[in-house]
């Protein structure tokens, strides 16, 4: 049985790493902040949408490196769980960027690049989702809340886009 997937719970968290050859262990204590609620989310701006998404996204990384896998599950996550963390945490990089551009074009550049990240998180936790890796519960929640993002960007898009050419 797989173990569930508590995205509130208190942390702690060691990670060991090779530095100079040697072993080092590093503890990470404390609370993780808690995640947005449905009505939460219903009220959100995009920039907190975004936040909330990339936490999920980092937690669900090490969700996922938890546990005994196997080498080829191992390197499949480690393939996808670093593609989507980065595409994750870029979306909310990029709206952040843009909330102060030098002009309509750049902070309609940097929205675009936030909802090209967008899609490409939704495909690689699809693909997470379809080959057994998050269960069907997992992926539609996090489906769920990439596509309320992509609609945001969307509109955001559109609307510069409409003020830009006049």
């Amino acid at each position: 049985m797989k173990a569930r997937w508590n995205r509130n719970k208190p942390d702690t968290r060691s990670v060991e790493s090779w530095s100079d050859g040697t072993m080092e262990q590093r503890k990470f204590e404390g609370t993780l902040k808690p995640l947005m609620t449905e009505e939460e989310k219903g009220k959100a701006q995009i920039l907190e949408l975004t936040y909330d998404f990339s936490c999920r996204i980092i937690r669900l990384y090490k969700y996922l490196n938890e546990g005994k896998l196997g080498k080829a599950d191992r390197d499949i996550i480690d393939a996808i769980g670093r593609q989507l963390v980065r595409s994750a945490t870029s979306i909310n990089a990029n709206m952040n960027e843009a909330q102060h551009p030098q002009s309509d074009a750049d902070f309609l550049s940097k929205a675009t690049i936030a909802l090209k990240e967008s899609r490409e998180s939704n495909n690689w936790i699809r693909l997470l989702g379809d080959n057994g890796y998050l269960d069907s519960r997992e992926s539609e929640s996090l489906i769920h809340d990439g596509e309320r993002i992509l609609r945001i960007l969307i509109t955001i898009t559109s609307k510069v886009r409409k003020r830009i050419q006049g």
